[in-house]
């Protein structure tokens, strides 16, 4: 038979080792001078199967050659080393446990260098190792610091609730009827907001004099509930409150509100499985409208989740109100708060293990990049998986002690091996 026809065998196994050779080297070039690898394993490799199953009458099966060339295309192969070179950003400090294990793109105390220590972290600021240089961040909360006069010796030196620096550096309240107030516990501005009020006592704040019903038309203007002596009486769920600025309002109470339209039958409670939380926010079949930790209204609960709280019904003169639940959704199959049981909370912690809850059973488990290899809870997750040449990624996986082989990031560091020349100057 002809080499060169379609149906040779030359002609067959010339794309089948192509695509092979191409398969091999798209494993062995995934890595590059520097980089971390892990060396390639037989499931990375498609088999190809030469000839017939002689059980099967389907024809063979076809090859295509690889997409960047027909059957001339060439591939360089590379084959990988242990390396026990540091890749970038990492190195061997005096202090060091392992080769390579200091990052001096983020490690505080050695930042950018063996021995660089970034500042300690106060009320006001925190300091962080980023791409090997301490970066200062300002604390945003519970109280707003800012970096002012750009000096970072002082660090974040300002409090930006005042009339030189409202809000933010350099935003000054010049008018004396609009000083530096708090909109919210994070925002501040200059006077209020359009369609508000400012009053000065008992300490700057806004307010809206249309539906206040403590500042009704004006600061400090209360309104009496019950409407006095003259006012008539309010239908179920109503009080006589601020509205369009003025007192005697009839207004619904907090947790109600005219869900049908009708005032003359007073408010309608946001507790109910049809109206929850809002009007026509109507729980889903199996839910039954309850009261969160913080007071809001939610459907209880999910699929997959159990409620956990307490119901109780209101009584008043004999009458009873629908049973009123206050609690929170839990699953109580990975919640530490609920593990297994609304009662039960995993808060057992064991050196630096971690508590956490896994079906439903509370267990201990070490962060993420650590390991108790020994199995000995008394030491606690004394494996650095990141780290320990040892331990490279998990236990027991050792990387090549002979070649002094670094572990870096969870895995063996490796390289592209060196050509030796033989005597016949073939590389090797």
């Amino acid at each position: 038979m002809n080499e060169g026809s379609p149906s040779s065998p030359a002609a067959i196994l010339r794309p089948i080792r192509t695509k092979l050779a191409y398969a091999v080297a798209t494993c062995a070039t995934a890595a590059t001078l520097g980089m971390l690898a892990a060396s390639c394993t037989a499931t990375d490799r498609v088999p190809i199967i030469l000839g017939n199953d002689f059980r099967d009458a389907s024809p063979p099966p076809a090859f295509t050659a690889p997409p960047d060339g027909g059957e001339d295309a060439s591939v360089e192969l590379v084959t990988y080393c242990p390396s026990n070179k540091c890749p970038a950003g990492h190195t061997t400090c005096p202090g060091s446990y392992f080769p390579c294990d200091v990052d001096l793109q983020t490690d505080r105390h050695n930042c950018g260098a063996c021995g660089a220590v970034c500042p300690d972290d106060t009320n006001g600021e925190t300091f962080d190792c980023v791409e090997g240089r301490c970066v200062m961040t300002c604390n945003s909360g519970p109280v707003l610091y800012l970096d002012c006069d750009g000096a970072p010796d002082n660090g974040c030196e300002t409090i930006p609730r005042t009339n030189d620096n409202c809000g933010a550096c350099g935003v000054e309240c010049l008018d004396p009827n609009k000083p530096c107030i708090s909109i919210d516990n994070f925002t501040f501005a200059c006077g209020c907001p359009f369609g508000m009020t400012y009053c000065a006592e008992p300490q700057p704040h806004c307010i809206n004099s249309n539906t206040d019903d403590q500042n009704c038309g004006g600061c400090g203007v209360v309104c009496d509930p019950s409407g006095g002596a003259d006012a008539g009486t309010l239908p179920p769920n109503m009080y006589f409150g601020c509205a369009g600025g003025d007192c005697g309002k009839a207004k619904c109470r907090d947790g109600f509100a005219d869900c049908d339209g009708d005032p003359l039958n007073g408010c309608e409670s946001l507790m109910t499985n049809e109206n929850c939380g809002a009007c026509g926010n109507a729980c889903a079949a199996g839910q039954k409208c309850a009261r969160g930790l913080v007071g809001a209204a939610f459907c209880a609960c999910p699929p997959g989740q159990t409620f956990c709280g307490s119901c109780q019904q209101i009584c008043v003169g004999g009458v009873c109100s629908d049973e009123i639940c206050i609690g929170a959704c839990r699953d109580l199959s990975s919640d530490v708060d609920a593990c297994g049981s609304c009662d039960i909370t995993c808060n057992e912690r064991l050196d630096d293990f971690q508590p956490f809850c896994a079906y439903g059973t509370c267990t201990q488990r070490c962060p993420e990049g650590k390991a108790d290899c020994n199995g000995n809870t008394a030491d606690g997750c004394e494996v650095n998986t990141m780290t320990d040449p040892r331990n490279c990624g998990g236990c027991g996986i050792s990387c090549d002690a002979i070649a002094g082989q670094a572990c870096v990031g969870g895995q063996c560091v490796v390289e592209p091996c060196a050509r030796i020349q033989d005597d016949g100057g073939a590389a090797r």
